[in-house]
């Protein structure tokens, strides 16, 4: 049976979270990441397990037929490749940032400026768009401590929750872009191969509809149903049941993350009572 080929990132930050995605789509992998290339034993698909930066040049050449990287990655290898699907997961911004010492006022702060990066393409592109003439060093790994060391007055780098520029006496002070975790393609993929892809994103889609919604099951006084159904209204409908004690129901339905407290607390207001909150595995609309 033909099958889909992937490339996933071996070892590093999109590594555990890819291999949990494929978990949550019900897809089994024979011997996980410890191989180079495995295969689930219930879906058609195949692994190939490499270095990030790499995943971007053999979906290109057609090695395999699509991937999970960061989109910063694609940006700095600018390889033109199909965006199938934004997966949630590895959020990050990559940003310019300077000595927590130096008064910065502006772009203009990085003319005649050494910066030190992992990311000289997008860099680069984002100073000659801004009329920025710096240096750029290119350096792999531990790029924080470049201004520390003297090898740089400044760095672009990954940015997530910030700590590390803080552990190393740095303040963020431009975001150039924005990254997540993203499903590539080749752009030449036959028939079949398609027809898979479109069963995996329906999984995926349902498993990250299932993360930004929740079951809510609730008992409220009859006389607040259309309130309480204004306030939930559910996909379609929430599902009314009449309970035991006169006058009241137990209403069923789904509510977004995002309106959580928010909605609990309207809940609250029109006599809701007994509320229950539970996750939601999988979401198919």
């Amino acid at each position: 049976m033909e099958k889909l080929r992937i490339a996933v990132q071996k070892s590093g930050r999109l590594s555990e979270k890819s291999n949990m995605l494929f978990d949550e789509c019900g897809i089994n992998l024979d011997g996980g990441s410890g191989k180079l290339l495995t295969s689930s034993i219930d879906f058609p698909i195949e692994v190939l397990y490499l270095r990030d930066d790499d995943i971007p040049q053999y979906v290109f050449d057609g090695v395999a037929d699509a991937g999970i990287v960061g989109e910063n990655v694609i940006f700095e290898k600018g390889k033109t490749l199909d965006i199938k699907e934004k997966l949630g997961f590895g959020k990050c911004r990559l940003s310019l940032a300077i000595p927590k010492a130096e008064d910065y006022k502006g772009i203009q702060y990085f003319n005649s400026k050494r910066i030190a990066t992992s990311y000289p393409n997008i860099l680069s592109r984002f100073l000659k768009a801004k009329k920025i003439k710096a240096e750029i060093h290119e350096i792999s790994g531990s790029v924080e401590i470049a201004p520390g060391i003297g090898l740089a007055d400044s760095i672009f780098d990954i940015v997530s929750s910030g700590s590390t520029l803080f552990s190393n006496n740095l303040k963020e002070v431009e975001v150039v872009i924005s990254s997540e975790a993203v499903l590539v393609a080749h752009k030449k993929i036959n028939k079949r191969k398609r027809k898979i892809m479109d069963d995996l994103i329906f999984r995926i889609r349902s498993v990250q509809k299932a993360k930004k919604n929740k079951y809510i099951l609730l008992n409220a006084p009859n006389e607040k149903l259309n309130d309480i159904i204004n306030i939930i209204p559910g996909m379609k409908s929430p599902s009314v049941v009449p309970l035991a004690k006169k006058g009241w129901s137990s209403i069923h339905s789904v509510i977004a993350e995002n309106d959580f407290w928010e909605v609990i607390d309207k809940l609250h207001q029109n006599g809701a009572q007994g509320i229950l909150v539970i996750p939601i595995e999988k979401m198919i609309i």
